[in-house]
């Protein structure tokens, strides 16, 4: 197992992340066990829930698991979606924030949390108000480090604008939707990332199970898989063309003699901009198989291949400015040169 240092601070975790979205909800309370273990046992050390997941059961599932190993892994939950009916029972309200930092400490059966992200982007509060109580956190020790997820640059941008000229803690880390069929964030959030020094967490890297390999190019629904039980893949968020780039990583892991879902987590761990990959699974087996995508690079052609096929569209205002370097160059007059 690979580890990594999430973005410019000290913590490192495993290039492989455990999701939790299934326990209660997929995997019972004896497969969490079995997941939770295996993950372990192989070395990872980063998992990842959130408080809404199954109304706040994967939390107290991971808190109850994890018991006398709480010190052996970094724990990341989130905050934002309702928890309750009332009318701040969710957003990013300090109000909210407070009494859920202490709801999930409570089911997580925890005094801090490591990694705590804004989940979701909250239009209705200032940012200066969560970011101030994400550094009150911080400060008191329930949180060690902030992070946020799906934001957009310019939101991202904004916050660390805010947190460094106000002496917060600024976010370590981001975590967006990240796979071989949805790469949108490379056209803005990664350079930020870059640029700034975050970290960066991806989820859905196998895109809801689409890239899993029980899919065939054309499938949308598979009976025992989660989209026929309504958990389909996020497919409105797919490139256009998925069932060419599925059937250019089934062709890769034949190829390689690995599983899709190996080929595709590696194709995603070998970015340079990734710290880690949310592995969510409903069973050990199929955890078994994703830790398999660690210890190993893709070979040059098939990386090739896979980045070909799934490449973004050029988009404005890159597909204009891209060469303009070209231009400022070539604009240069050397005085021992004929025009």
């Amino acid at each position: 197992m690979e580890y990594r240092r999430v973005g410019q601070s000290g913590l490192k975790v495993s290039e492989i992340c455990l999701g939790t979205m299934t326990f209660g909800n997929g995997a019972d309370k004896a497969e969490a066990g079995r997941i939770v273990s295996l993950a372990l046992d192989a070395g990872v050390n980063f998992v990842d829930t959130a408080d809404a997941y199954n109304a706040g059961v994967a939390e107290t599932m991971l808190g109850e698991l994890l018991a006398d190993r709480r010190h052996d892994v970094v724990i990341a939950t989130k905050v934002f979606n309702p928890t309750g009916r009332g009318p701040n029972d969710s957003g990013m309200s300090r109000l909210h924030i407070m009494r859920a930092i202490e709801d999930s400490l409570r089911r997580l059966n925890t005094d801090y949390v490591d990694l705590y992200y804004i989940h979701h982007v909250d239009v209705q509060t200032p940012l200066d108000e969560m970011l101030r109580a994400f550094d009150d956190l911080i400060s008191a020790g329930k949180v060690r480090y902030g992070a946020c997820s799906n934001y957009e640059a310019w939101r991202l941008m904004e916050s660390l604008w805010i947190s460094d000229t106000r002496g917060f803690a600024r976010f370590v880390c981001y975590q967006p939707q990240y796979s071989l069929v949805v790469r949108d964030v490379e056209e803005e959030i990664v350079p930020v990332c870059e640029l700034k020094g975050l970290g960066v967490v991806a989820w859905s890297p196998l895109g809801g199970g689409f890239l899993s390999g029980k899919y065939q190019p054309g499938e949308t629904r598979r009976a025992g898989a989660r989209s026929a039980e309504g958990w389909a893949f996020p497919i409105r968020y797919f490139a256009a063309n998925r069932d060419e780039i599925l059937a250019t990583l089934l062709q890769v892991a034949n190829g390689l003699g690995r599983s899709p879902a190996q080929v595709a987590l590696r194709w995603v761990l070998d970015r340079s901009f990734i710290t880690s990959a949310i592995a969510g699974v409903r069973t050990a087996e199929q955890l078994r198989d994703n830790l398999r995508a660690c210890g190993w690079r893709l070979p040059a052609d098939g990386r090739e291949k896979l980045d070909k096929v799934s490449a973004l569209p050029r988009r404005f205002p890159r597909s204009m400015e891209d060469a303009m370097h070209e231009r400022r160059d070539n604009a240069v007059k050397m005085p021992s040169l004929p025009d």
